[in-house]
Parts: C-alpha cells; structure tokens; sequence
C-alpha cells in the first residue's frame, strides 16, 4: 500500500496543473500519512508484508509513520522560497517523494542488502537538493563534504555485507545465528557499525552535518534532521542485534564513554555558535551522540529511550529548523547578533520557538525528556562515570537551548527586521504541525509501541 501512493502522489504531481500541484500533493500526502499510520499500527504482528525483503515492526513502523508524518511539513514549509521558481514545484517535489520512497525501503527491510540499498539512494535527492536549492555558494562543498562520508563508509560497508552474504548464503536479519555471526573477522563488524555511526552522526565523524544543514533549503534540513540521520540510528539498532556478543565485549565498552564525552563536547561547540542553523546541526550531534550510548548499554531502557530521542527529535528538530527559516525568510540572516528583538513584531511566533526550546532541552513532560531519563538510567547502570559527561552535557543542552530563545526574542530590534512580520495561515499551520506532535506524544506515549 505504501508503494502505491507514493506512485498515486507521483502521478497526481505530474498530471495536476502547475498552479495546482501544491494542494493536491499536500492533500494526498496528509491522507496517506493517515492511511499508513493507521494500517502499520493496526496490526500486532511482529513482521508484517515480507515480500521483496520488506516488512514491518515496532520500530520502523513508527519511523515510517516520521517519515509521512514529514512530507507534507517540508513541503509547506518550502512554499515561500519556491513560489518564484514555480517551474522547478514538481521536480523539488519528487524529489522529496524519493527520498521518502528510500526511507521506507530502509525502515522496512528485512534483507541487510536490502537495507542497504535503500540507504544508498537517499544519496542522490539529497545531493540534489543541497546542490540545487542552496541559498549560497558554499553549497556545493557542503554537497562534496556529504558525497566523501557517505561514500567512504558505505562503500566498505557494501563489501562487508557481501562476505556477510556470502558466509551466511542469506541476508535475511531475523535468520542470523549469533554464534557464527560473532565468529565473523572484526574489521567485518567494525566497518558495519561505523557507516551507520558516519550516519546518525556521533561527535567526531559529524563535520559533514553542520555544512549540509547551514547550505540546504529548509526541507532539506528537515528531512535531513527528522528522518535521514534516523536511518543511521535505524541500522545500528538492528546491528547490535545481530553481534550482538562481538559488540557487547568488544565495541561497547569504548563506544559509550566515547558518545557521551562527544555529546558533552558537541553541547560546547553550540554554545560558541553564531549561526542559528549551524547550532540546531549542533544540537542534534549531541542528542544523537546520547542516543547511541544509550542504545550501546544493550538494555531494554537504553533500547526505548532510544526509538522515544528519534522520535522527538525528528520532530522537535525538523521545528525548530522550520522556525529558523521564518525568521530568515524576513531578516535575511541567521545571524543570532543581528536577529533580535522579534519579540516586539512577532506574537504568535516567540511562544511557539519557547515550547520548542524546552521540548529540546528535556523539560519535563515533554517526550524528550522521558526519553533521555531512560537514556542517563540505561548509561549510568553500565558505568557510573558515564554519570560526568552525561549530567553535564544535560546542562548545556539546556543553556544553549534557552540562550537560542533568549537571543532571538530580545534586545533592540534592528531597523531592516520590521518589515513582513506578520504570520501567514500556512506558516501557523507549519508550525502547529510540529508542535502538535510533541504535545500529543505527552498524552499518547502508546503511539511509539502499538
């Protein structure tokens, strides 16, 4: 079902009158958000639909639910900067429906080639997007920065699956022994692991992430921070499933002090930041950073305080990036120095950015909050030291998130900021559409373990 409408929206996109194309595909897009989130949920088995290598859980069901979720978002969020290009609206669009197509492959493969295949073609449309829709000239680097990650991880990572493949003579990731699995060569396991690390990203291989957020257009930020780096995530969970005994004696043990002495220093580096986008790239370094320490205590807490930070941060991130666009669509900066005193001009769009900052940062009752609770818990037990980097990059996290708000909101406005303050529909609909999902997940926390 998932395949045809993202064949049904496709077609409507390229059939629909060019002055129509944003309602129909805006409207199917919330309707199949709908109809798949409905039919995932709906169903209690743990694999559902195994043909061609794809199937369904728990985990990726919520995933690909983020990932529909996102769709229409980004898209909304991409009108303004694309209404005088009215040319490129079906080519940007597909372009997003692409991507979505390779996140579901990704999240519901049950084949490890498969998996990597729909890894891979997420490369192209992002690229694109980064390269094409870049507001500046350094665009173009940040697309080579993404290009050289990507492809000097998962070209050995290729090669690995394959001896995988071949000593196994199957792919299939709920049919692994452990014990030959763990008999495999370490560098094997290693360069498996570190493409999806390369991914997420953990503190030391994110260089390529703060360049490509800075350079991308807003939906490409946010697909970027909402779903793409979930994949990197989405591997290394079903990884340690598979070495499991390889990764817990030999990789864990320098892997999670390494993430949460990472997180600790990645929440520094926000506090020296200047541009808005480039803090937000930050930010989510260093959750991801926690995400996989956490995920490395291989506990049933470090494993649910996980998939809970992928899901708030998906959403709390694509919102406060969405946000930052506002205020650059009207002050032409992301200048924290300059971009002051909106308080005066905005009213609606303050309160919102507040409710972001504090679902960032873990304010209880917010679902980052409880996800990060099992994360410290799931951290601490496997090594009280962890205890240090992981209280104290808690503070900053909060420091920079509040400073973000604070930055923004006062001081003296600068002249060139007071024209086309007000908030249109689309934009307040945008921006409910992130702050519904944080709100709801409070009530609904069901929603992550149908």
């Amino acid at each position: 079902m998932v395949l045809f409408l993202i064949v049904g929206v496709s077609i409507t996109l390229w059939l629909c009158p060019i002055n129509k194309v944003w309602g129909a595909v805006l409207s199917q897009s919330i309707v199949g958000w709908f109809l798949v989130s409905g039919s995932l949920f709906s169903s209690g088995c743990y694999h559902v639909g195994l043909a061609w290598g794809l199937g369904s859980d728990d985990v990726s069901s919520v995933l690909i639910s983020l990932s529909f979720w996102l769709l229409p978002v980004s898209l909304i969020a991409s009108v303004g900067h694309l209404r005088p290009q009215t040319q490129n609206v079906r080519f940007f669009s597909q372009l997003c429906l692409f991507i979505i197509f390779s996140l579901v492959i990704t999240f519901s493969a049950t084949n490890l080639l498969v998996l990597f295949l729909g890894f891979e073609m997420t490369l192209v449309p992002t690229l694109l997007l980064i390269t094409r829709w870049g507001a500046q000239q350094e665009r173009v680097e940040a697309g080579s920065y993404f290009v050289f990650y990507t492809l000097s991880s998962s070209l050995p990572l290729f090669v690995c699956l394959l001896l995988i493949y071949l000593s196994m003579g199957h792919g299939c990731i709920s049919l692994f022994e452990l014990s030959i699995c763990n008999n495999l060569p370490g560098f094997v396991i290693f360069f498996c692991f570190i493409a999806f690390l390369v991914k997420v990203p953990i503190f030391g291989l994110h260089l390529w992430l703060p360049k490509a957020h800075v350079e991308a257009p807003v939906a490409g930020s946010m697909i970027l921070a909402a779903v793409l780096l979930k994949m990197g995530g989405y591997g290394f969970i079903r990884l340690t499933s598979i070495f499991y005994l390889t990764f817990q004696n030999s990789i864990a043990p320098v892997l999670i002090p390494f993430c949460c002495w990472g997180g600790l220093l990645t929440s520094l580096i926000c506090l020296t930041q200047t541009d808005l986008k480039s803090l937000i790239a930050y930010s989510s370094v260093s959750h991801m950073s926690l995400m996989i320490a956490g995920t490395s205590s291989l506990s049933c807490w470090g494993y649910s305080g996980c998939l809970i930070i992928m899901v708030a941060h998906g959403v709390i991130s694509s919102g406060l990036f969405y946000c930052a666009n506002l205020y650059y669509e009207r002050t032409g900066t992301r200048t924290l120095n300059i971009s002051r005193g909106l308080k005066l001009v905005f009213v609606y769009l303050p309160v919102f950015w507040l409710f972001l900052a504090c679902a960032n940062l873990g304010f209880p009752p917010f679902l980052n909050a409880v996800g990060e609770l099992f994360i410290f818990s799931a951290v601490v037990s496997y090594h009280l030291v962890n205890y240090i980097p992981i209280a104290l990059s808690a503070l900053f996290t909060s420091i920079f998130s509040l400073s973000i708000y604070q930055m923004l909101n006062s001081g003296q406005l600068y002249k060139w900021n007071v024209l086309n303050m007000k908030m249109s529909e689309r934009e307040v609909v945008g921006v409910l559409l992130h702050i519904g999902p944080t709100f709801g997940l409070i009530f609904l926390p069901s929603l992550l373990c149908m």
